[in-house]
């Protein structure tokens, strides 16, 4: 037989575009419109555009009637960042929303009308340019962006609809079968004949072709209905609400004519937002989740960044969000449901088994440049040695249509062949919602038991991972973090932002603590409704691509300015329960001695800064109150030649600023590299590929300038207490000042650095070359810490030349090691040269796009050196650093309100409980990777103790007796303890 495979498919691809799809409609009238009319132009960047339309159903229309709009969709971008809307009936109530391609909705009659909000979403791209105009609404201009380009009455041809999906699914899986295959022929011979033949007669033909079954062993993908949703990414959360509305009441009407359907929907603050401006909608939403069409996945408040919010910032996530999912549906999250973030700290399995996760689900993965992770359906294990049922979709997708070439894909890349049969596949259009539609859903019919393609089922993702555990009981096994071998810049892009969460993080670690003691000591009533409230706004802005720094302009400035809000509610919420004064608030989880500048002078006699300030030497306990105390202590020496010394450490700066030497008095050791210089400032060049804000390529690193030369470098006199170096630098475009300070009793060496930054695609680092020779640094992640390679002996560790890490990276040799401490900073680099180890900390970048400005102005931030340092010290450091000593009144002084006897036990937060019962909530874990023992001991009477998961839900009771209660923890372990009072 000669080979005409070519022609015919061409022949098939032809009949479908130019004859079938343009007859799904039969017959097609336009409606009225008020007060556009088709052929208008609409919709200025961020605006909303309303009109009515109106039409009659012809008498003699027998069949489906659909009314149909085209607002000037762009069929060559996805759903999110263009025209869409919402329809309503006259009463305002919302039916469904419109978007490329879910642009009809079924209607009866005789008479029609209908509301149409329209949102003019301006067409932004993300992954390449130099950022986009439209990110903000003063730069967006006022011109229009759409045309109105149809609103008809429309008869449905159910012959052409059907076949019109017969063939897509058939010609799809035949591109996808070899040429050899039999199957891959005679699909092509049946749709070929097709052509010829009417519609009706042409289905007879298909039917016969997707009759056929799929063999027994075939791969069962579980599809699962989805629709993700960025709570704010190329549109601010405005218009998030928005995009939930329109995209909730698609899915709810769909599940009316299909209703198979399954719709895994995450992010609490999602359905609040839902239940707050669309109650009508959240009740429909209410009745889906009762008959199993609408399932609450992922058990957080929002699906938000995975590396970069705190150990309590992640619990809270865990907490806020399955309680929400608990008191609105009935139903508790069974597991987390977070496809895109941008990796995945290994606290995680941890934290989630303890908020009673059973699985987890991620995506991201998916987008590694270099490796790709060896499994797909395994157990994740974390640092402390929890294991949680992980599933990593082969599909390579959260927006997957169902296609032939998506679901082979599928099976060609599943990694646990032989030992496991299926995987998942979410399905429907996201990023900026959509969610599935009818096509995909017919699809999923015909798919279901189709010879040549994976059997398709859809179901909820807790049947998936209940089938999957049974089936690979002893999958294998990764430990450690899911590193995303991309989106490495996230570290660092919008610093400002990244230091409006941790001071955030911060503060509401000081509101819960002197709220939970005034509570217990004075009376005081708890601000439950304020601090969640607070909490909550914290989360949202954790979001994956707020956070990260990648979203437009718009959603930065708003971001900025709720943070703003929240600091200001935060500190109220702090006077209002320690008051203002002369004492000392201590929310660190150690004792601490140190300096601490006020506004005005202390009881005890201080030394007079410049400015008015004062400085006095402080003491309190770990999660205390103290008082100011005398200087006893050997006092800080500055000299001419700029020479640090305080009795401790020594620190040398030479004539343009740089540190040449900081010397530990104890052991003699010195922590800079011979001949090298600490807080060197180098600029890289910062321009990657694609995805400006997101990525950092490995190509920054071959051009670098030193900023190693001085405009001014000056002692600042602090007096006995603190004594400082300014020094001044410029480049063509920034200013950069930083003060060295070294105050009395401490051995951390601060650099205080402000910065106003004009640079366009760079990076600024900060490099410290130490005398340390390390194959390995320790760097804080939350809960604990994670060791990360130094070399690039594999590709794994070459990947991972941008990482991460919360309060500091430790560098050690046996007996000896070096601490980095940030305040607000998160990326770095590490290297070896064989004899010394340089940690370069990230501080800021500069990219283009989506934001066109991100990171332009004015920054303040700390970091500090901290030599003869061990895995203690630095975690010690780090809080200090991160919590420092605030004035306070007397009226909290006293004992801590718990405290614990092991130094490796940290103390994370004290709170009272959340059903207001008044007992006292703990949270704490070992720090240090080891076997601990400790006591906790409460300063107020207790009647039991009992520890709890993260909901606040009892797990097992402990012993305790006289206000105390005897700990055993594993590495790395957490504990929420309750205090019954």
């Amino acid at each position: 037989m000669h080979d005409d495979r070519k022609a015919a498919e061409e022949r098939v691809a032809r009949f479908l575009a130019e004859r079938v799809r343009p007859a799904v409609y039969s017959e097609r009238i336009a409606m009225d419109v008020s007060p556009l009319q088709v052929g208008d132009t609409w919709g200025s960047p961020w605006s909303t555009t309303r009109f009515e339309v109106a039409g009659r159903i012809p008498a003699q229309w027998s069949g489906r009637v659909e009314a149909v709009f085209d607002l000037g969709f762009d069929l060559t971008r996805g759903p999110g960042g263009q025209a869409e809307a919402l329809v309503l009936d006259l009463d305002g109530n919302p039916l469904q929303g419109l978007h490329p391609y879910h642009r009809s909705l079924p209607v009866s009659g005789p008479e029609v009308r209908l509301v149409v909000e329209a949102a003019a979403n301006p067409p932004i791209v993300a992954s390449a340019g130099r950022g986009t105009h439209f990110g903000s609404p003063d730069t967006a201009g006022d011109e229009h962006l759409y045309v109105l380009r149809q609103a008809d009455l429309a008869l449905r041809d159910e012959d052409a609809w059907h076949l019109m999906l017969d063939v897509e699914v058939l010609a799809s899986l035949m591109r996808t079968l070899p040429p050899e295959s039999p199957r891959r022929h005679h699909i092509l011979r049946v749709l070929d004949n097709c052509v010829d033949l009417p519609f009706a007669e042409a289905r007879g033909l298909t039917a016969g072709l997707l009759s056929r079954k799929a063999h027994d062993s075939e791969h069962t993908v579980v599809a699962v209905g989805h629709a993700h949703i960025d709570s704010a990414w190329l549109w601010p959360i405005r218009e998030t609400i928005r995009k939930c509305t329109r995209t909730f009441t698609t899915v709810l009407a769909l599940a009316e004519e299909y209703p198979e359907l399954v719709f895994a929907c995450s992010s609490a603050q999602q359905h609040a937002w839902i239940k707050e401006h669309q109650p009508a909608v959240h009740d429909r939403i209410r009745q889906a989740v009762k008959a199993g069409n609408w399932v609450p996945v992922g058990g957080m408040w929002v699906e938000a960044d995975a590396n970069l919010p705190g150990g309590e910032s992640l619990a809270r996530q865990l907490v806020h969000g399955a309680r929400f999912f608990l008191d609105e549906f009935g139903v508790g999250p069974d597991g987390v449901w977070l496809p895109d973030s941008f990796g995945y700290t290994a606290a995680y399995p941890q934290l989630a088994r303890l908020a009673g996760a059973e699985w987890f689900l991620t995506q991201k993965l998916s987008w590694n440049e270099t490796n790709r992770l060896p499994h797909h359906t395994f157990w994740w294990e974390g640092i402390d040695g929890t294991r949680i049922f992980t599933h990593f979709p082969p599909v390579d997708t959260y927006n997957a249509e169902l296609t032939g070439e998506e679901l082979a894909h599928a099976v060609a890349t599943y990694a646990e062949k032989g030992i496991g049969t299926m995987s998942l596949a979410p399905f429907g259009f996201g990023d900026g919602g959509g969610g599935p539609t009818r096509e995909m859903l017919e699809k999923a019919r015909r798919l279901r038991d189709l010879e040549g393609s994976p059997k398709v089922r859809i179901a909820a993702p807790s049947d998936f991972f209940r089938e999957a555990r049974a089936e690979l009981p002893d999958a294998p096994v990764w430990r450690g973090e899911l590193y995303l071998e991309t989106h490495r810049g996230t570290y660092t892009s919008q610093a400002r932002t990244k230091r409006g969460n941790r001071r955030s993080e911060a503060l509401l670690r000081h509101a819960e603590l002197w709220a939970a003691s005034a509570a217990v000591r004075l009376g005081t009533p708890y601000p439950y409704e304020e601090l969640d409230s607070l909490w909550k706004r914290v989360l949202l802005h954790q979001f994956h691509d707020i956070l990260p720094g990648s979203s437009i302009a718009w959603v930065h400035r708003e971001a900025e300015a709720a943070y703003t809000e929240i600091h200001s509610g935060l500190s109220d919420l702090i006077s209002a329960s320690a008051g203002d004064g002369e004492s000392l608030l201590n929310a660190a989880p150690v004792e601490r001695r140190e300096v601490v500048i006020v506004n005005e002078p202390p009881p005890v006699a201080g030394q007079r800064l410049s400015g008015g300030r004062h400085a006095a030497f402080g003491r309190a306990p770990a999660l205390g109150v103290g008082g100011f105390l005398e200087f006893n202590a050997h006092p800080v020496r500055a000299t001419g030649a700029f020479v640090l010394d305080n009795g401790l450490i020594t620190v040398h700066i030479d004539a343009d600023g740089l540190v040449r030497s900081v010397r530990d008095h104890a052991t003699g050791r010195e922590a800079i590299a011979p001949g090298a210089a600490g807080n060197l400032l180098q600029l890289h060049p910062d321009d990657p590929v694609k995805w400006s804000a997101w990525n950092l390529d490995a190509s920054y690193r071959r051009h670098r300038r030193d900023l190693d030369a001085a405009v001014s470098v000056e002692l600042v006199d602090d007096g006995p207490l603190l004594a400082a170096v300014r020094v001044e630098r410029r480049t063509e475009r920034s200013v950069i000042v930083q003060h060295l300070r070294l105050a009395a009793g401490s051995r951390l060496l601060e650099v205080d650095t402000d910065v106003d930054w004009q640079e366009r695609d760079t990076v600024l680092k900060a490099a410290w070359p130490l005398d340390v020779l390390a194959a390995e640094i320790t760097a804080e992640i939350q809960f604990g810490h994670v060791k990360r390679p130094t070399h690039e002996n594999t590709s794994w560790d070459a990947a991972r030349f941008e990482a991460w890490a919360h309060r500091f990276v430790h560098v050690g040799e046996h007996g000896w090691g070096v601490a980095l401490i940030t305040d607000s900073t998160y990326g770095y680099d590490v290297s070896s040269d064989g004899r010394s180890t340089t940690v370069r900390l990230s501080l800021l970048r500069a990219p283009r796009s989506p934001d066109p400005v991100a990171d332009q102005g004015r920054h303040r931030f700390r970091y500090g050196l901290r030599p003869a340092a061990d895995i203690g010290d630095a975690i010690t450091a780090g809080y200090t650093f991160s919590l420092p000593l605030q004035p306070a009144s007397d009226r909290l002084l006293g004992k801590p309100l718990v405290s614990v006897d092991n130094p490796a036990v940290i103390v994370e937060a004290v709170k009272l409980a959340d059903d207001r019962s008044g007992a006292v909530i703990v949270r704490l874990y070992e720090s240090r990777g080891g076997r601990a023992r400790a006591v906790l001991t409460a300063d107020f009477p207790v009647t039991s103790v009992s520890e709890t998961d993260l909901l606040e839900r009892p797990l097992r009771p402990m012993a305790s007796g006289r206000n105390a209660a005897a700990l055993s923890l594993r590495p790395f372990q957490i504990v929420t303890l309750r205090l019954e009072r």
